[in-house]
């Protein structure tokens, strides 16, 4: 499969994300997931069930709706370090991304009759945390610390892989590059800060066009996700960078991150609410064609999302 021929860019039908699937398992089921890893889930057969039956409710809002569903392997944070700070050798670490990808197609697998778009995602995340942008590391550092894992997650059955909460050009150039190198698409996913600028202080239009220029624009595409559209909306200025930019999976409180990275408790707005904050998305990003959620928010959330994207079309 090459960058040109991923479904969701095909533009006849819209594609779905899940939502914060790591908030979603804390805070609504209880589930201790160290350092935010839902990967540790795969261990024992009562975790894989929960994460197979996660997936459920996103199913039935894309078959309801006649959308598609990405659908991301829980390997957000099954790469080399941090594996490392749970315990898992690089062995253990490969063996989670094969199981990982097996899940994910057998859960395709349960939902093929129900006619259902899907495509599988090989999740990739960075290397350091999601809201911090010290110690970054060099395009070539980055590219030869992802290389394993997006090898193992194409070598598996990934169709393309995703690679969320960014905070740096480096590190997204690097992961493009390790999946030009593997043979498979790769879409390169940006968070921001509530100025609308990555952690590193960079700007999204700058991001997006320094690692198009320094990966002869492989990534398939880019997105946004982990900050709220009030936080980004006033940054796309309808350029041409902006027409990279075809998927949101935004945050469903409007807190910064230090506050959500704080918080004892889980903020979200309504998803009514959450949806109306979409609308001017909508309006700068009319190639948008996967819509989902990321921290704070759920099912409910995206079926509002879907619907008030639909409605917009």
């Amino acid at each position: 499969m090459t960058s040109h021929d991923l479904p969701q860019l095909a533009g006849d039908r819209m594609f779905i994300t899940d939502g914060g699937m790591e908030t979603f398992l804390i805070f609504h089921h209880g589930i201790d997931l160290p350092c935010f890893a839902s990967f540790t889930l795969l261990a024992d057969e009562e975790g894989t069930e929960t994460l197979r039956s996660y997936f459920d409710d996103y199913f039935a809002i894309a078959r309801e709706r006649e959308l598609g569903l990405l659908l991301d392997t829980v390997t957000w944070r099954a790469s080399r370090q941090w594996g490392e700070q749970l315990g898992y050798s690089p062995d253990d670490i490969e063996g989670v991304n094969r199981r990982a990808v097996l899940l994910a197609q057998e859960i395709r697998a349960e939902h093929e009759e129900d006619g259902t778009p899907t495509a599988i995602a090989g999740c990739v995340g960075p290397r350091r945390d999601a809201y911090s942008a010290d110690d970054a590391m060099s395009p070539a550092e980055a590219e030869m610390y992802h290389s394993a894992q997006i090898e193992t997650l194409a070598d598996a059955g990934a169709e393309f892989v995703s690679a969320l909460t960014l905070t740096n050009t480096s590190e997204a150039v690097g992961i493009a590059r390790a999946a030009h190198a593997a043979g498979i698409p790769a879409v390169i996913s940006f968070t921001v800060e509530t100025d609308g600028r990555l952690p590193n202080g960079q700007t999204l239009r700058y991001a997006i066009e320094q690692t198009d220029a320094e990966t002869d624009a492989s990534p398939a595409y880019y997105m946004v996700n982990c900050a709220h559209p009030t936080h980004f909306a006033h940054v796309l200025d309808g350029d041409a960078w902006v027409e990279r930019i075809r998927g949101v999976r935004a945050n469903g409180s409007p807190k910064s991150h230090q506050e959500l990275d704080e918080a004892d408790e889980l903020d979200s707005d309504e998803p009514a609410d959450l949806a109306a904050c979409h609308r001017a998305l909508f309006d700068c990003l009319p190639d948008l064609t996967v819509i989902g959620g990321c921290c704070g928010t759920d099912h409910r959330h995206v079926a509002a999302l879907s619907s008030a994207r639909l409605a917009h079309t």
